[in-house]
């Protein structure tokens, strides 16, 4: 133990032994003035810090300094009642301090209780509170923020850690000041009380056991009363007014002294003002000239001074961030931050600026933000947050975007322009520039604006390029969404879920299936565009299966079937029939043979020649959907389901592959194709 613990401990069992023990009244006047000491050094530290968690100790420290005061109280009103002396310092108090007079005397120690009691203590006790209350309902949305910054790329994760540290410790901080200004409330009241108690006991003892006359007694032991209540409320009026400095520091950025001054101060003309005023005062009032005019001309002359301070060169300023952000980039810290990939970047060039910028009328973060929310509620993905900017590498009108580092699309828009897509029928007089629609591939041209009308009229799609490019973001983030989800976000869709379903949680996660085995399977419902925004149906299925089984391919499978009523809806046409390529038993027989079974799990090995038969057909198939313009949707049977979708996901992603468990009963099914080899 080192020797400041050491102290520390023995201080709070002397404090105790002060309780027990009488103590000479040498030694009272010594730890008198150590506490009058301690007090000076809380509210000179209080002043000069900058913020309160600077002084996190301050709540325990106060309550220690609350017992060392009462140990001081009790020691001393046994001095009084037992020997009629407390000691130089109370004697010195009551006698000089008043001037010798009891009632002045007592005047004091009630102006200083009313003081510490009514404006300081109750005042500083109403600021905890509120100051506890607003800061324990700010933190979720504190801790949003962070994790906010941190999705951005605004800070790294050691810094969102600390940031989330700093909170929780202001929260317990101002929780702890809530508490501790009662110690001081409670202090005031011991210490109207304690003197009632020396001074009518003290007159008691005086005239049964010292033989004094009443007058005499009253007079002594009042002087030595109000003499121990003023020694004792001075320190605890410090302390007091500590902790009202401490519960109201608040937008800070410095110590009281360089605040009060900084801000006071800081309006040199109303300073002009008020010295005129004093002035003023003093010649049309009977206050004597010699106090008011030395003061309003000392006010006049610090608010010119304050006039006359340099303001700080704006190129100096520059410089000096210049300067910081170079030594940032020196450091070793810097060279980590690089090493982070932003879950999901937009970039464009320098020519589609207009696009992001608001002053220039670009909305295109309003619709990022429309995006995240419209993919959370179609496929229950919390988006990342989308990290939007400019690179001049890129051609003037060309944008990218890349999720986890990885390009996953590219176009280009033309701002001045509209994208016209064509309703099937191509019309000559229709005139603009060739291009390729960047979402669904199809042919259209970019048109000018006075060209709009007209397409609109011959049946043609016209958009603006704000939505050509927000629906290829959106496009592109659901055909890979499956990637976006990691065991951070599956934990975070865990956490949400376990506030509503928390036995349904339990069931499932840690024990049977890891929180890596619930990511693998949402991510195969998501890549074959299964909203997860059901999440208990979801839950329900692997807390049924999870026992049985970990292997998620099975497991997903099970959760698609629980999601008939879902996936029927998906694919459901406008007149509640459900048009499909079905698969052959000859078909589904081939794809069986060829599941090779292992201890990692099942895959698929066929045939080269039949799989490329398969293909060909199914291809064919589509061809034919195609051209009467219908949604192809393939069905098979459930044993067959996930080796039918790995034979085609390769070659026909975009066509869904449902089992017949995957649809409802009452959905009228129609064959427009079979799915067979000779």
């Amino acid at each position: 133990m080192s020797a400041r613990d050491l102290s520390v401990l023995i201080s709070v069992i002397m404090i105790v032994a002060m309780l027990i023990i009488p103590l000479p009244t040498w030694l009272l006047s010594i730890l008198i003035l150590c506490n009058i000491s301690l007090a000076l050094v809380v509210i000179l530290t209080t002043m000069n810090m900058k913020e309160p968690l600077e002084f996190s100790i301050f709540p325990s420290l106060l309550l220690l300094l609350t017992l060392f005061r009462l140990g001081l109280n009790v020691s001393t009103t046994r001095s009084i009642l037992t020997h009629g002396d407390a000691g130089g310092v109370v004697e010195t108090f009551g006698t000089f301090v008043v001037g010798g007079n009891v009632l002045v005397g007592m005047v004091v120690f009630l102006i200083l209780i009313i003081i510490q009691f009514i404006v300081i203590t109750k005042g500083s006790e109403r600021v905890s509170e509120v100051a506890a209350r607003f800061t324990l309902d700010a933190m979720p949305g504190k801790q949003m923020s962070i994790d906010a910054d941190m999705n951005a790329g605004l800070i790294s994760e050691k810094e969102a850690r600390e940031r989330r540290e700093k909170i929780g410790r202001e929260a317990d901080f101002y929780g702890s000041m809530d508490g501790a200004s009662k110690f001081v409330k409670g202090d005031a009241i011991a210490g109207i009380i304690i003197v009632f108690i020396n001074l009518i006991f003290g007159i008691i003892i005086g005239v049964t056991q010292l033989d004094l006359g009443f007058g005499e007694a009253a007079t002594h032991f009042a002087l030595l009363t109000v003499g121990d209540g003023i020694v004792s409320q001075v320190p605890a009026l410090l302390i007091s007014t500590a902790t009202g400095i401490v519960v109201t520091r608040a937008a800070s950025t410095g110590n009281l002294g360089a605040d009060i001054t900084g801000q006071l101060f800081a309006y040199p003309k109303m300073m002009y003002v008020t010295g005129g005023t004093i002035i003023l005062l003093g010649l049309f009032t009977p206050i004597s000239d010699l106090f008011t005019i030395p003061l309003g001309l000392l006010l006049i002359l610090a608010g010119y001074m304050n006039s006359r301070a340099p303001e700080p060169d704006e190129e100096e300023l520059l410089t000096m961030e210049e300067e910081m952000h170079t030594d940032e980039l020196k450091s070793p810290e810097s060279v980590v931050n690089l090493l982070s990939v932003d879950p999901i970047e937009f970039e464009f060039g320098y020519g589609l600026i207009p696009l992001a910028d608001a002053n220039q009328g670009g909305d295109l973060l309003d619709r990022v933000v429309m995006i995240r929310r419209q993919l959370a509620i179609e496929m229950g993905l919390v988006i990342p947050a989308v990290r939007i900017r400019d690179n001049i590498q890129l051609n003037p009108n060309e944008y990218r975007l890349k999720i986890k580092g990885s390009e996953m699309a590219r176009g280009e828009v033309l701002l001045d322009h509209y994208l016209a897509m064509s309703p099937g029928n191509d019309d000559d007089s229709i005139e603009g520039i060739d291009t390729i629609e960047p979402s669904f591939g199809l042919p259209a041209k970019w048109i000018s604006e006075d060209m709009k009308e007209h397409a609109e009229m011959m049946g043609y799609t016209v958009v603006d390029p704000p939505s050509v490019v927000s629906t290829h973001i959106t496009e592109v983030i659901k055909n890979n969404a499956d990637i976006l989800i990691g065991r951070q976000e599956t934990k975070q869709l865990i956490d949400h879920l376990n506030e509503t379903s928390p036995i349904l949680v339990e069931e499932v996660t840690p024990n049977p299936l890891s929180v890596g085995d619930v990511q693998k399977v949402l991510a195969k419902l998501l890549k074959e565009k299964i909203s997860i925004r059901n999440l208990p149906i979801i839950f329900e299925t692997l807390a049924d299966y999870g026992k049985m089984t970990t292997d998620t391919d099975l497991l997903t499978e099970y959760a698609r079937q629980n999601l008939a009523r879902q996936i029927t809806e998906q694919y459901l046409s406008h007149d509640s029939s459900l048009k499909v390529i079905t698969v052959s038993g000859k078909v589904e027989k081939m794809i069986a043979d060829g599941v090779q079974q292992t201890e990692h799990g099942n895959y698929l090995s066929m045939d080269p020649n039949d799989t490329q038969e398969i293909l060909t057909s199914l291809a064919s198939k589509l061809e034919e959907l195609a051209l009467v313009d219908q949604q192809p949707v393939v069905i098979c049977s459930p044993a067959v389901r996930m080796y039918m979708r790995q034979l085609t996901e390769r070659y026909f992603p975009q066509v869904p592959i449902l089992s017949y468990n995957e649809l409802e009963a009452d959905v009228e099914i129609q064959s427009v194709g079979v799915v067979n080899v000779s």
